[in-house]
């Protein structure tokens, strides 16, 4: 058998693609674009046959691994198998997340000649300042990004992990969108209902089922039928109501309370928490079999610290939504204190910074003194070393620095002693009065 020409292979590969309405590429093992379907055409150019894949998508002058990217080519050569990323393409519509997935094309030796290219723009968040999507465009973002990808159209049950405030009913409800058609997205607060009431909003009621049950109550495990049933908190919730929901994931039927009949429940699953579950699950304080139903497809939410890179972008996006009209902005030296902030409290604490800023600001521009509520919070200094009014005795200043080194710095006394330049007996000196001062602070330690 003789093998197959490249040319034909490409005249047969160029017609099938040319009939998807998705973007698709033909290149070769040196990166080169031999063909490039109408929808690629359409959202990067026409010009981008002859040129090279990273150049057209990114405007890089090298491969996408040296510019520290992800290649996708670069991996399938390795393996030989298709390959999949998620990266920040530039296109007619500006800078946008695109699912990448490159496939081999091979001879009947197995040489690989042509390598077919798909992509598809992600409409599960946005790498520009958009105020109705998730947003960002570091690392951490687009390995979170990639898998919600993955998870959204398969309808497995998805267990979202991470910190207070990393938006992660946001993440829930991309995900849900993610899935297709229009269908309904319920969400349940678990913290927020006692053990009584949880059953009654999860399941519903028939009437005369207790006092007060005047007429039937559709729960929200129904209203959910055909959707999303998100459990917001699952760490919190009781033992007696985790059987009840192990029972309704595994038999896909419910009663509701007082009733007698099984109704049938139709609907995908999507839990959070800010707990550590697999660590409950070895306490014995949640159940391993409802652990097991829940995290099939498990998917950490990467904390604001770990993706310090995305703030400007997020206060952008942030600042449409709790200002709308509003044509406001960050100064620079406001955006520099963002920067080294360390946001405990997440994105949730960034809103929250921005939407009490836009009230207190009276211009255009964001400063840093309208950042801050409370003493505590505020900087000496902005990284830069200027300082801003008002005033501060410096007595108080020096408290308020020594509060946060001493809750900064990881060693012990002695280092702390030398990292200020004094001795030990000078710090616990002003440790002391630091601690007669506020009352907060053990000196012994």
């Amino acid at each position: 058998m003789s093998p197959i020409q490249p040319q034909s292979t490409l005249a047969t590969i160029a017609a099938m693609l040319d009939a998807v309405p998705d973007p698709r590429i033909v290149i070769t093992p040196d990166y080169h674009i031999r063909h490039a379907n109408p929808a690629y055409r359409a959202a990067y150019g026409d010009d981008a046959v002859g040129r090279t894949c990273f150049a057209v998508s990114h405007g890089y002058a090298r491969p996408c691994d040296e510019e520290g990217e992800s290649c996708p080519l670069k991996a399938t050569l390795a393996s030989g198998q298709p390959e999949r990323v998620l990266h920040i393409h530039r296109s007619r519509h500006g800078d946008e997340h695109v699912d990448v997935e490159l496939s081999p094309m091979s001879d009947v030796s197995g040489y690989p000649l042509l390598f077919v290219e798909k992509m598809k723009p992600l409409a599960l968040a946005s790498s520009q300042a958009v105020p109705d999507r998730m947003v960002g465009r570091s690392a951490a973002f687009r390995r979170m990004l990639l898998l919600a990808q993955r998870a959204a159209p398969s309808g497995v049950a998805v267990l979202l992990q991470g910190e207070s405030g990393t938006g992660k009913e946001g993440l829930a409800r991309a995900i849900h969108d993610g899935g297709g058609a229009a269908r309904p997205f319920v969400a349940v607060d678990c913290a927020s209902l006692t053990e009584t009431l949880l059953e009654s909003e999860l399941f519903g009621y028939e009437k005369g089922a207790f006092t007060g049950a005047t007429q039937r109550k559709q729960g929200l495990v129904e209203a959910a039928n055909g959707g999303t049933l998100f459990l917001d908190e699952i760490g919190d919730l009781p033992p007696s109501q985790q059987v009840k929901l192990l029972r309704l994931l595994e038999s896909g039927t419910f009663r509701r309370v007082g009733g007698i009949s099984s109704i049938p429940a139709r609907f995908r699953v999507i839990a959070a928490t800010h707990r550590d579950l697999a660590q409950m699950v070895r306490d014995g304080s949640f159940r391993a079999d409802l652990y097991y139903r829940l995290a099939v497809f498990p998917l950490r939410l990467p904390p604001l610290r770990e993706r310090q890179e995305d703030i400007p972008l997020l206060a952008e996006a942030l600042l449409a939504r709790v200002a709308p009209g509003r044509a406001l902005a960050l100064s620079a030296d406001a955006l520099a204190w963002l920067l080294q902030h360390p946001f405990p409290g997440n994105i949730r604490e960034l809103r929250n910074m921005l939407e009490r800023a836009s009230l207190l600001c009276d211009g255009s521009h964001i400063q840093p003194e309208h950042l801050w509520l409370d003493a505590l919070a505020q900087p000496a200094a902005n990284p830069d070393g200027h300082f801003h009014s008002p005033l501060l005795p410096l007595a108080g200043l020096e408290q308020r620095y020594l509060a946060w080194a001493l809750a900064s710095h990881p060693g012990d006394r002695a280092s702390l002693a030398a990292a200020l330049g004094m001795t030990e007996r000078t710090l616990y000196r002003k440790l002391a009065a630091l601690q007669a001062a506020a009352g907060t602070v053990d000196a012994t330690q």
